[in-house]
């Protein structure tokens, strides 16, 4: 366990910097939003087109891990949809559901992949986005306007204008023209791979600083039983879920490698993803994803570890 603590600790160290950062003021609130667009709008998609563009179009597209990983998330959603429709309002429900299964692959996944599984860690974060960005994202989003008053457009509109939006996300754009350059088989010029190498390296660390300089001055107020629902549907649900179904694809012949077995497990136990109080905030309830983003970012530190003991 000790050394699963060595491992962990630069990630978790780099969190609680950002935070202590942020709260003695040598960063302020809105520093770190500037971070994170950096990271959003340039480092992961640079990291996202490096990873794409340096491998064989086949591996990029490894089914096995993105229907597992989809699987997942689906099986959670489905889970969430039904526990949270017979305890909760629609537009909590919606909060609840969201919070669940959409885990946190760039800010804290790819830190914590390239720390355990440094070869593979590029490629675990362009196979998570394009699930995640295609899929999951849009789906729970459009759980999100089940819950929103009738009278503010047609349906089938806003989901183009989601699915528009999804597009549009630079991380989207980096995958499309690394995938176009996978295809091409051109290898990158070398002065041009030096240069997404260096941006894509700034990733990890801004990425770790967001996050915890994010938790400074969240609203924590809501439910807590209802918040703590919401964490355990993410940190225990939805990994559970995945592991089901990695037993279950083995049983019809489809075995992943180890490293992506555990990559998609890893991943599935992730907190959810640092725009969740956003989202929430239209429906009106961003005090109680903030506090659910708290537990599950502070309790993270016990599940993820307890599950790399287990799996790495």
């Amino acid at each position: 366990m000790l050394t699963v603590l060595g491992i962990t600790f630069p990630i978790f160290a780099m969190v609680a910097l950002g935070y202590a950062l942020v709260l003695r003021g040598v960063f302020r609130p809105d520093d770190l939003k500037v971070f994170g667009k950096y990271v959003m709008n340039i480092a992961l998609p640079a990291l996202v087109f490096h990873a794409v563009a340096s491998r064989p179009a086949a591996e990029v597209f490894n089914l096995g891990y993105m229907g597992v990983y989809l699987g997942a998330a689906v099986a959670t959603i489905a889970l969430g949809f039904v526990w949270f429709s017979a305890t909760q309002d629609p537009a909590r429900r919606g909060v609840a559901v969201m919070g669940t299964a959409c885990p946190n692959s760039g800010f804290v996944g790819y830190p914590l992949m390239l720390v355990i599984l440094p070869d593979t860690a590029g490629l675990i974060l362009a196979l998570n986005m394009l699930v995640e960005n295609v899929v999951i994202i849009p789906l729970v989003l459009m759980v999100m306007e089940l819950g929103k008053p009738k009278g503010q457009g047609h349906p089938l509109a806003r989901l183009g204008k989601m699915l528009f939006g999804v597009v549009k996300r630079p991380l989207v754009i980096g995958m499309a023209l690394g995938l176009a350059v996978s295809l091409s088989g051109v290898a990158l010029p070398g002065p041009v791979e030096r240069l997404v190498t260096l941006v894509s390296a700034s990733a990890a660390a801004i990425a770790l600083l967001v996050i915890g300089g994010s938790l400074v001055g969240l609203p924590i107020r809501g439910s807590i039983p209802l918040a703590g629902q919401i964490a355990f549907g993410k940190l225990v649900v939805m990994p559970a879920a995945a592991a089901l179904l990695l037993a279950l694809a083995g049983r019809f012949g489809v075995v992943l490698p180890h490293e992506l077995a555990v990559a998609v497990v890893l991943t599935a136990a992730l907190p959810m993803i640092a725009i969740y109080t956003v989202f929430a905030q239209e429906a009106g309830h961003a005090g109680l994803a903030s506090l659910a983003q708290f537990l599950a970012t502070t309790a993270s530190f016990v599940t993820l570890n307890a599950l790399i003991y287990l799996l790495v």
